[in-house]
């Protein structure tokens, strides 16, 4: 048989297809030059990081490359639609018992001066579980759980601090800030389906736990998670099991174990590291996996660059019904926006700013906290803009919109340096001279 080859976007990567050929020379990447099968959605991620297309070989798509659970081969007996490995699995909608309805009862402002200790107390204590696990003790699970329940209480407030937090809030580690920042954008999605506040905490805190298997992990697998070769992607993928072992037996509920062992399982079956799939996967377990996934795509990287939020929120959308169930898809982009907060955007008129906050009604009129003027020059005071409230009194004007959504880390945008409740930049003279 012969090879054609196609042409495709990268981001149109699925699991089977063997990449020939990219955008750029082989040795500016860390690609092997005979080409390689993609395995996971983390050789997406990497490739994206890379390049903004690739040539794949038709005739060497695999339906599915999946190793079985005595890790001795790989497995293609899964039914996929034909012609692709992406797989539709269509389920009846999410039924949530007795679903509460939330709304936001303290201002952002408010909230931010409880969260910013409430995130330094969360770091402090998933350093404590994680030493006392590295060092083979038990760990004291009061104060995480704790953390959790102040976790979920601000979230339910007003979802907003912890995400503009997660995404400003600078960590040292790696595993501390990917555990956080999941368990963020889980109780953000928790709440928008209405999971009561006992779940919540479930769900926090098995996020908060769920990367604990990697503590036995290889340095330089923790540092190449996207790009893993067939040998290390076995022992990768073991982490999972070894973080329910630590914890069995340890008095933490079934609900929260049941979240670190599914959290990397898939909706078509293409997880790990027992491949269920649909209904087998617990509604928190589903929750957690899409959180952890969306923070992967997007939390910065040593050696990968992340995807902007709004690239990462389509990826997610095109992925309904074949990772990840419809209807959680579509629910966790209600709850975050197409544009979530932290995300750094640029106007139609030049301007540059970051994501404050959005409301469901105005998705793509969000407030944006504005720091260079239309020349991209940093402004010396940034000032919010609501622009769906600006827009509602042009009338017939021109609008003012987001043109794009810029990479984390581009220059001259740096949230931290403003105050978001009054959004001053921290470090003008008169805030100097005056304290």
């Amino acid at each position: 048989m012969g090879i054609r080859q196609k042409k495709i976007a990268a981001h149109d990567l699925e699991i089977g297809m063997f990449v020939s050929d990219l955008d750029r020379p082989w040795h500016q990447t860390p690609f092997p030059i005979q080409g390689f099968h993609i395995r996971s959605q983390d050789d997406v991620r990497s490739v994206l990081s890379h390049c903004k297309w690739v040539v794949i070989d038709v005739a060497e798509i695999r339906e599915s490359i999946e190793q079985n659970k005595s890790g001795s081969r790989y497995s293609t007996d899964k039914p996929m639609r034909a012609g692709t490995s992406r797989e539709l699995v269509q389920l009846p909608p999410l039924s949530i018992r007795e679903p509460v309805s939330y709304e936001n009862v303290t201002s952002m402002k408010k909230e931010l001066k409880v969260s910013r200790k409430l995130m330094a107390d969360a770091e402090a204590s998933l350093h404590q579980v994680f030493q006392a696990i590295k060092e083979g003790v038990t760990p004291d699970w009061r104060e995480v759980a704790t953390v959790t329940r102040r976790m979920v209480a601000s979230a339910i407030r007003n979802p907003d601090a912890l995400l503009w937090l997660s995404r400003t809030r600078h960590h040292d580690d790696y595993l501390y800030r990917h555990s956080l920042n999941t368990a963020v954008w889980a109780l953000v999605c928790g709440r928008q389906l209405g999971l009561n506040e006992g779940l919540l905490n479930h769900l926090g805190l098995g996020c908060l736990l769920s990367q604990i298997g990697k503590l036995d992990l290889p340095g330089h697998i923790l540092r190449n998670e996207g790009k893993l070769d067939a040998g290390d992607f076995t022992t990768y993928r073991r982490y999972v099991e070894t973080g329910v072992e630590k914890l069995l037996d340890t008095g933490l509920s079934r609900a929260v174990i049941s979240v670190v062992q599914g959290h990397r399982e898939r909706h078509n079956g293409s997880g790990f590291p027992e491949g269920v799939r649909g209904d087998r996967i617990p509604l928190l377990a589903k929750v957690a996996g899409l959180a952890e996934y969306f923070e992967t795509l997007i939390g910065p990287r040593d050696g990968a660059e992340p995807l902007t939020p709004a690239r990462a929120v389509n990826l997610l959308y095109d992925m309904r019904n074949i990772e990840f169930q419809e209807d959680l898809v579509e629910q966790f982009i209600q709850a975050t926006g197409i544009y979530p907060t932290g995300s750094l955007v640029e106007l139609t008129d030049g301007q540059r700013g970051v994501v404050v906050s959005h409301t469901p009604e105005r998705r793509l009129w969000p407030k944006v906290m504005i720091m260079t003027d239309h020349d991209s020059r940093p402004l010396k005071s940034a000032r919010i803009v609501d622009l769906a409230r600006y827009n509602e009194s042009l009338g017939g004007q021109e609008s003012l919109s987001i043109a794009e959504c810029l990479p984390y880390g581009t220059e001259g945008l740096h949230p931290e340096h403003y105050d978001v409740t009054g959004a001053e930049s921290r470090w003008s003279l008169s805030r100097i001279v005056g304290a």
